[in-house]
């Protein structure tokens, strides 16, 4: 024996659950075996091996002269998150009795499966030494949660790469039960030389298929997000059936969501079309060949990621259920697709390619590295384990006024008549708020605009606020990443092409943000608001001129010329009233303050806008606000008017619906109350059925730009400091 001192043979128990995790165990097993002067191999099966409808792929253990010592039927059919609960439940049952038959010195688990969780549970809890393969790895779905839960179970940890390895050390893993091996199977893959490749290409595909010219599919579901797992399926297969290549497709692993795979496989008949070829299991020496010849690899697989890297075989990734891996170069990823027509591009760049072998996940001498590390272990050491917690410094600063400091951003807000300056807090709060007329000039504004921030700033120091950075929202088209206002409205004059990154942050010494005012407001209620938590919604600002903002998959969309979102020039009536964008017919040209105040002045002028108990002063201009005041005294113009503007608007907004798709419609802005029940109307009159559920709501925020502009700070140093 070697460091360890046991004056006996070390027991092994290695437990493997399916087809996948027998890759990786088997050479070990292999290894174990050759070496009967060190170890005595159990050999322990359970999951999917024992079930016909997933091949019932035990028999490949018994064919390589393994001998079974036992075979627990640890699932719930079901194939859904209840099925996966209770059959971890079994498995615990199940468990207890054979360890005590068995009474192993270590136990090897592999991975990050449902049962590979009850196996790491059960020795643990009775007191038997855990050797973890392929800890400290990141995939992206909750394979990752059960991975790094068997990993705090584990006594001892084998890793493929250095990056695992650092994980495993940052999970505050002893460094010295850690093994950088490689991926067993990579020993397998790499002295693969089958020069009757071509049989088997033709025994699972036809004997009229050629090497590189055929597909291996091999997708599962995805348990966090199911729904949309099949959705991606369905795609993959029909852009498969498109691309009309020879395809073997491996049935889906028992993952719940499995069920539905299949049944959209046998919708779509693709166990009888003559292009395909679908199998529940194809042994793993032959599955080498057949991906290692290929044309290319399609689905959601670790084995696309990780062992085809070996070969250079070209691999598309489809969806989140492997997007932490590392890949090589060979490896295409598609995170999300609507249509077919993404996934068959894809195929089309990838198909036929070959790309240089990649061994980030092992050289080949992974088991003679295991094995050694195995007969290190010494049974006479302590069975519990150590973490090793990085140092803790008791205080984090003396100094009592930093500790209280409050997380703050100065927020900039430059509308057609105010310029506003605003100390905001991490939690949305306004500290204090500044307010100047904007000046009508270039010069007289940028000086104004430094002059309130230095202002602020000194004040802030003062109410012991700690600004992160500026935040500036303006009307106009901006480009957010060179902080540069590249044209704007007419209500802002001398405002084109204009630098604001560059003179606040020389000023002032801290990181500047620019963007529109309606994509402020839209990540106002992103961070603050309604849209808190939501993955798609969309605002629109109802003031002096209309605007909004677009948040799709929790990030804004700006477009391609910084144009996206000008939801107020979508047009409602080809012969509608003159937009002030040259167009005519658009949502502003009906909905805003600006188009409010031109029929309220109509009104006045014919003395068809005053009505009982309602006066204007002979210095004040008519504008919205006294249609508005006119309409809830009775004005039955005043009143048409405000129905045709919010029935404008209702228009833009199931354009909108039909467009994107929001979860939530967010009206904000002064006009938004006096807007929302027609808006809701014209949606319940127009909108396609799918869409009529769709929530319209006010926005409840007093300031969103101001708010929206201090979230671009906010989030970025949130990012950066949690």
């Amino acid at each position: 024996m070697e460091k360890n001192g046991n004056n006996r043979k070390l027991r092994v128990c290695v437990a493997t659950c399916n087809r996948a995790d027998y890759s990786k165990l088997a050479p070990i097993m292999f290894g174990i075996k050759m070496e009967p002067e060190f170890f005595e191999l159990d050999v322990v099966v359970l999951g999917s091996h024992l079930i016909d409808d997933y091949g019932n792929t035990y028999r490949m253990i018994e064919q390589d002269d393994f001998d079974i010592n036992t075979r627990l039927h640890t699932i719930v059919r079901g194939e859904d998150e209840a099925a996966m609960v209770e059959s971890v439940g079994l498995a615990l049952v199940k468990l207890p009795d054979v360890l005590n038959r068995l009474k192993p010195d270590i136990m090897i688990v592999h991975g990050d499966r449902f049962d590979a969780l009850a196996l790491a549970t059960s020795a643990a809890l009775m007191n038997i030494r855990i050797l973890h393969i392929e800890g400290g790895e990141v995939s992206g779905t909750i394979d990752d949660s059960i991975r790094h839960a068997i990993t705090k179970l584990a006594h001892y940890h084998v890793c493929c790469t250095r990056s695992a390895e650092q994980h495993l050390i940052s999970m505050c893993e002893d460094h010295d039960r850690i093994l950088l091996a490689g991926c067993p199977s990579y020993d397998k893959l790499l002295s693969a030389k089958n020069k009757d490749y071509m049989s088997v290409i033709r025994m699972w595909l036809g004997d009229d298929v050629k090497s590189k010219d055929y597909i291996v599919a091999l997708q599962h579901p995805v348990t966090t997000d199911i729904k949309h797992s099949i959705k991606m399926f369905e795609l993959t297969l029909d852009a498969l059936i498109s691309f009309n290549k020879r395809t073997l497709v491996l049935f889906p692993n028992i993952d719940a969501g499995s069920k539905e795979m299949v049944r959209v496989m046998r919708k779509k008949g693709i166990e009888h079309h003559p292009n395909f070829r679908a199998v529940k299991h194809v042994p793993f020496d032959q599955f080498i060949q057949l991906v290692a010849h290929a044309g290319c690899m399609i689905g959601n697989s670790s084995c696309g990621v990780r062992e085809v890297g070996a070969f250079g075989t070209p691999v598309i990734n489809l969806g989140t259920r492997q997007i932490g891996r590392e890949t090589g170069e060979n490896v295409l990823h598609v995170r999300d697709a609507d249509t077919q027509d993404k996934i068959l591009q894809a195929l089309h760049l990838q198909f036929g390619k070959q790309y240089p072998c990649s061994k980030i996940y092992g050289d080949g001498n992974a088991v003679p590295r295991i094995l050694k590390f195995l007969k290190s272990i010494d049974l006479q050491e302590p069975l519990q384990k150590k973490f090793c917690f990085p140092p803790v410094k008791e205080n984090i600063s003396q100094d009592i006024d930093h500790i209280l400091e409050t997380l703050s951003a100065l927020a900039v807000d430059l509308g057609g008549t105010n310029l506003r300056v605003a100390i905001v807090s991490m939690k949305g709060e306004i500290v204090k708020k500044y307010t100047q007329f904007n000046p009508k000039t270039y010069e007289e504004r940028i000086n104004l605009i430094l002059q309130m921030c230095v202002e602020a700033a000194a004040e802030a120091v003062k109410l012991n606020c700690r600004i992160l950075g500026v935040g500036i929202s303006t009307g106009g088209r901006v480009n957010p990443r060179e902080g540069i206002v590249l044209h704007s409205t007419k209500l802002i004059q001398e405002w084109n092409s204009v630098d604001l990154r560059t003179p606040l942050s020389d000023t002032l010494h801290l990181p500047v943000w620019v963007d529109n005012d309606g994509n402020c407001a839209a990540l106002a209620e992103r961070k603050f608001g309604q849209g808190k938590g939501l993955e798609n919604f969309v605002t629109l600002i109802t003031g002096t001129g209309i605007g909004g903002g677009i948040i799709h998959q929790h990030e804004l969309i700006h477009g391609s010329s910084f144009c996206a979102a000008e939801l107020g020039h979508l047009v409602v009536s080809l012969d509608g009233p003159d937009c002030s964008c040259g167009s005519h017919g658009c949502i502003e040209a009906y909905a805003s303050g600006m188009a409010l105040q031109r029929e309220a002045k109509k009104l006045h002028d014919e003395d068809l806008l005053l009505v009982e108990g309602m006066s204007v002063p002979k210095d004040e201009a008519v504008g919205a606000v006294h249609l508005i005041q006119a309409a809830k005294l009775g004005n039955a113009k005043a009143q048409s008017i405000l129905r045709t503007a919010g029935t404008a608007l209702g228009l833009g907004v199931v354009n909108v619906l039909h467009t994107i798709n929001p979860s939530l419609v967010i009206l904000s802005g002064v006009l938004a109350s006096h807007y929302v029940h027609t808006v809701k109307d014209v949606i319940r009159q127009q909108a396609l059925s799918s869409v009529q559920d769709v929530d319209v709501v006010v926005s409840d925020l007093a300031d969103p730009a101001l708010l929206g502009a201090a979230s671009m700070v906010l989030d970025y140093t949130t990012r950066r400091i949690c």
